[in-house]
């Protein structure tokens, strides 16, 4: 199944969208990598939803990635008397580390690392920054704080401090049994949340060991001080807005969103923007203007993808959500300034053979016209230099291994054929054509461009650039 659009599309699934005839629905309406969020998701039903996916892969024929979401340490409160209790601005509260509290204008926070990092003048802001809180002053189990935002503060909401280096792993218990059963499941992507430093993300390609790639979610301000850091251990970043936009003002989130992307961008590492972008549409058939003007600029910023969350895991218009974010991306795509602005925005090669080549493969496609580039690839490295490039011809990624274009499926503008390691190079420039045409990208007579490395076969020793033509014997 061919897909024009070069921007992918991950959709998150859950009770509106677990089942296999609702699940085919989100691809053929656009979904190409499948997100589960494991904040809501037992090992049974991660099991079941993998086994739907790949069921689905082997129907369409065409790699369907799959991303695994873990929930990371969400700090909350404990438990309050009758489950609620109203806090006005200005009142002195106590902070105490215990799970039940029924002292009046006292809140528990069951998290001894909290009162071990917290220090005076810093900011608490519990369910999603409704309610903001000034810590006065710090002891072992407790501390005091004056409310400067007040209103009902409720059992287990959130709590985010957006001043703390908490010293707590990136991974808690209940996610490393998720990760275990993730990985031996197979799934492509395992991402990690609240991160703070790069040695949260080391810990867990410590734990991964090659059999996923890694998305980092930057939803922590202090990631965004370390980012070329964290990047620097991470497969891919997802621009997380929901815990962003809470622990920085709002109107900041709109350029660490550039920075983000554009940090990715010229790593040439996957980036997905998410949270939000649709939200009207889990209740109604139709996004707000503003919705639609939000996940273009995405688009225009050249993002590997955009992410529906609820929209498509709960919302009542699963389906039409996607649809409509496929309309978008589309339309945009096919602006006369969206390949001006993705051209204006390449960073030079990197001092690389690989590199080298694709530089020259951007510049050859454009010169000469040619209708495809082919990208053989075994561990995806010379895909994902491709896409980096953001050529305005499409690029078709031929690889033997099944996680690879599995996880290619992420990354923009790649379109995945799993195939056998070509033979020799007449073998090679053959099935490269034959695959450009059958795929849809050609017809006979059109040049393409194809890269390999040489030897055959040798991840990461892309050196090889061929310009071809479709012959008539694609027909037969």
């Amino acid at each position: 199944m061919r897909r024009t659009r070069k921007t992918k599309i991950l959709a998150t699934l859950g009770p509106a969208s677990s089942t296999p005839e609702k699940i085919k629905a989100l691809f053929e309406a656009g979904a190409d990598v499948f997100r589960i969020n494991m904040s809501h998701t037992s090992h049974a039903a991660l099991a079941d939803v993998h086994a739907q996916v790949r069921a689905l892969e082997s129907e369409i024929g065409r790699p369907v990635g799959i991303l695994v979401d873990l929930q990371g340490p969400k700090i909350r409160l404990g438990n309050l008397p009758g489950g609620e209790v109203a806090l006005g601005t200005g009142t002195r509260v106590t902070l105490l580390r215990k799970v039940d509290a029924n002292e009046p204008d006292t809140l528990p926070i069951p998290h001894a690392e909290v009162f071990a990092a917290m220090r005076p003048n810093e900011t608490l802001l519990v369910d999603d920054g409704r309610l903001r809180l000034r810590v006065l002053t710090v002891a072992a189990d407790s501390a005091t704080a004056i409310v400067e935002q007040g209103g009902v503060f409720k059992d287990r909401k959130g709590v985010n401090l957006p001043d703390t280096v908490l010293p707590i792993p990136a991974m808690t218990p209940k996610d490393r049994t998720d990760l275990d059963a993730a990985l031996n499941l197979g799934v492509d992507w395992i991402a990690l949340s609240f991160v703070q430093r790069p040695e949260d993300v080391a810990e867990l390609r410590k734990a991964v060991q090659g059999r996923a790639g890694i998305l980092t979610k930057i939803e922590k301000p202090k990631a965004l001080e370390r980012l070329d850091e964290i990047l620097e251990f991470s497969d891919a970043l997802m621009v997380a807005r929901g815990d962003l936009g809470v622990e920085l003002p709002l109107e900041a989130v709109p350029g660490k969103q550039k920075q983000i992307t554009r940090a990715a961008r010229k790593a040439g590492k996957p980036v997905v923007v998410a949270t939000q972008m649709l939200e009207s549409m889990i209740a109604a058939p139709q996004p707000t203007r503003a919705e639609v003007s939000d996940v273009a600029t995405a688009v225009f910023e050249g993002a590997d993808a955009v992410m529906l969350s609820a929209e498509t895991a709960s919302g009542a218009y699963p389906v039409e959500a996607v649809t409509m974010m496929d309309k978008i991306a589309s339309q945009v795509e096919t602006d006369p300034l969206y390949q001006q602005i993705l051209d204006a925005q390449r960073s030079p090669p990197e001092e690389t053979t690989a590199d080298a080549i694709m530089a020259a493969v951007h510049e050859v496609t454009h010169t000469i016209h040619a209708r495809a580039i082919v990208t053989w690839t075994k561990s995806g490295s010379t895909a994902l230099r491709a896409a980096r490039e953001r050529p305005e011809a499409p690029i078709i990624v031929l690889s033997p291994t099944a996680s690879t274009v599995r996880r290619l499926a992420l990354a923009w503008g790649l379109h995945c054929v799993l195939t056998e390691d070509a033979h020799d190079l007449d073998d090679m420039v053959d099935r490269a054509a034959r695959f450009a045409f059958s795929e849809g990208f050609a017809k006979h007579g059109d040049r393409i461009v194809i890269t390999a490395g040489v030897p055959l076969g040798t991840p990461g020793a892309t050196n090889l650039l061929r310009v071809a033509f479709v012959g008539s014997k694609m027909q037969d």
